[in-house]
């Protein structure tokens, strides 16, 4: 029986992305058939390029996962392992000296409850993570070295099944490329070597195990309830995760079989679902938090304008990670440079929809990426517009795609240019691991994170408001006051920055300027009890034992188990 001609067309348009396996799949026709029809269409040479390129990239695949053993696959790259392992030691072994600092001091070294149950379940969404942390207490108290030290095993954890991931994609030069850069570049230090942006590192290694449970299971099908478990990991340990049930979607769609296998990836946006759900109903309470406990405006945007500017702001500091910070509050551009971003925004999507039907590899990788990041780009006013923990898994599209490229260029340089184009890559990554390990240092206690944040991000009232911490703590009033001063024109509902500037005033023996801001600063958050707590002590001094009276009251109905405030009731009314 002759071919059809919407068959033939299919062949035509397909022959140089598929294998004649796969085109006989699709057409429900026998190989030999296909192999026949192409003989008589193409060029003997054209007919023999084609199908030995198409053949390797798309049985590359299918190849590794029949072959796949992890004792040997180990055993034939211990030396790949040693060599990541020293890449994630030498850029990282700097911070296991570091303090706690940031959220880290109040979710950790001053919270009373770290090392109860009932901490593990303050609510369902991350309890994981704080089981973890728990454990962490539990072994070594409230030290931070071994937050750190576990913080960085994590990250290594995620180095080494990031490398046996791509190994199933990849041949093993760029599978180390993409591997190496990974290990040590700085946009990822956020997520290492500040404790409270652990859990990144985490949900990304959770999700890579299963992952590569998922690619298995067409070896083994037990593996996939393994890699459905996995997923769930992750979700328990960041709901960012919710994103990544795309993943296995995409996977299919490139190189799975979708028509077939659609049943399996069921589980996973069933998981993200129920996610979507919860995380739903706590949108109102996070915008809450956000307002009343931190005083940030979370009024929504266009994503036309978060998704580009978080996109292009994150491609550069991967390829230029020069201004580093926990706040990137510069976000404000020329007409000329948004243009610009939206530009290259543009562009980039262009690359993905080109290579959808160019190269399903690196269109992959590049969606990868969006995907990754998806969740953070929703203009809810639910998280920062761009934070470098939130692109910890999504690099990964971003180096593979690189080491793609770079190996690319190293093949047409042939034999002769491999050499300098290895000592380029060790350049590339020594100098990666040198800028991680200054950036540890901005993350070695407050005195000097708040100092390099300050430098990149004048713009944050948060980040005056810790300068001013800082100065306060060492007894330089002046330079506290104007920071304070700063963070409260910055933003005029700052209550936390009032507070704090009556405090330094009170310090420096400016009594009046010290009543006037803790007022108002209670005028703007009534619940701040230290205001009244601090208010009753300074009336309580000047012998108005009234107002002391007044104030110490207000302190305990805001926080009645506070056995200090009932003590200095107790003070007060003589007893």
């Amino acid at each position: 029986m002759s071919l059809t001609s919407q068959q033939k067309h299919y062949i035509k348009k397909k022959m140089d992305k598929l294998s004649p396996e796969q085109l006989a799949k699709d057409l429900n026709l026998s190989e030999e058939k296909i192999r026949k029809n192409l003989k008589k269409l193409l060029p003997r040479k054209r007919y023999e390029k084609i199908f030995q390129l198409v053949q390797k990239k798309n049985n590359r695949l299918s190849e590794n996962i029949r072959n796949f053993n992890l004792k040997i696959f180990t055993a034939n790259n211990i030396n790949v392992f040693i060599l990541l392992f020293f890449l994630v030691a030498v850029s990282y072994f700097n911070a296991l000296g570091n303090e706690f600092v940031s959220d880290d001091i109040s979710g950790i070294k001053n919270n009373p409850d770290v090392g109860k149950w009932s901490y593990v379940f303050l609510t369902f969404g991350g309890w994981l993570t704080r089981f973890i942390i728990f454990l962490t207490y539990k072994v070594g108290g409230a030290s931070p070295a071994i937050f750190h030290f576990y913080s960085i095993f994590i990250h290594l954890l995620v180095v080494f099944t990031l490398y046996i991931l791509l190994n199933l994609f990849f041949k093993r030069s760029i599978a180390i490329g993409a591997t190496a850069i990974f290990a040590v570049h700085p946009i990822l230090a956020e997520s290492v070597t500040w404790v409270s942006g652990m859990s990144y590192a985490q949900y990304s290694l959770f999700f890579l195990v299963s992952f590569i449970f998922y690619i298995l299971s067409a070896k083994n099908p037990r593996y996939y309830y393994l890699s459905v478990l996995f997923f769930l990991l992750s979700l328990f340990v960041n709901p960012t995760a919710i994103s990544l049930s795309a993943i296995f979607f995409l996977y299919e769609l490139c190189f799975g079989d979708l028509k077939n296998n659609w049943k399996k990836i069921l589980p996973y946006f069933s998981l993200t679902f129920v996610w979507m759900i919860i995380f739903a109903l706590k949108i109102g309470s996070r915008l809450e938090s956000l307002s009343n406990d931190f005083y940030q405006k979370t009024a929504s945007q266009s994503i036309f304008i978060q998704a580009p500017v978080a996109i292009i702001n994150y491609l550069k500091l991967i390829f230029w990670p020069r201004s580093l910070t926990l706040y990137h509050t510069e976000l404000n551009f020329s007409p000329a440079a948004y243009f610009l971003i939206i530009l290259i925004f543009i562009l980039y999507l262009t690359a993905i929809i080109y290579y959808w039907k160019k190269n399903k590899f690196i269109f992959f990788w590049l969606s990868f990426f969006i995907i990754a990041l998806s969740v953070t780009l929703t203009p809810l006013g639910v998280s920062w517009v761009v934070a470098e923990r939130y692109v910890y898994l999504g690099s990964i599209g971003i180096f593979v795609v690189f080491a793609m490229f770079y190996d690319w260029l190293m093949e047409r340089g042939g034999e002769k240019y491999k050499p300098v184009f290895y000592g380029i890559f060790a350049i590339i990554v020594i100098s990666l691991s040198v800028r991680t390990i200054i950036r540890n240092i901005d993350w070695k206690d407050e005195d000097h994170l708040w100092p390099a944040t300050v430098a990149v991000s004048p713009s944050g009232a948060p980040i005056h408001n810790n300068m001013g911490d800082v100065y306060a703590r060492h007894q330089d009033y002046p330079k506290a006051i104007e920071e304070f001063t700063k963070a409260t024109q910055i933003n005029p509902g700052y209550a936390d920055a009032y507070h704090n500037l009556a405090n330094v005033n009170q310090m420096a023996g400016n009594t009046n300027e010290a009543i006037k801001y803790y007022n108002k600063a209670l005028s703007i958050n009534p619940n701040i009890w230290q205001s009244y707590q601090n208010l009753a002590a300074i009336y309580f001094q000047n012998g108005d034992k009234q107002k002391a009276l007044e104030n110490i009251q207000k302190a305990i109905q805001i926080n009645p188990n506070n056995q200090q405030l009932i003590n200095n009731l107790k003070i007060i009314q003589g007893q």
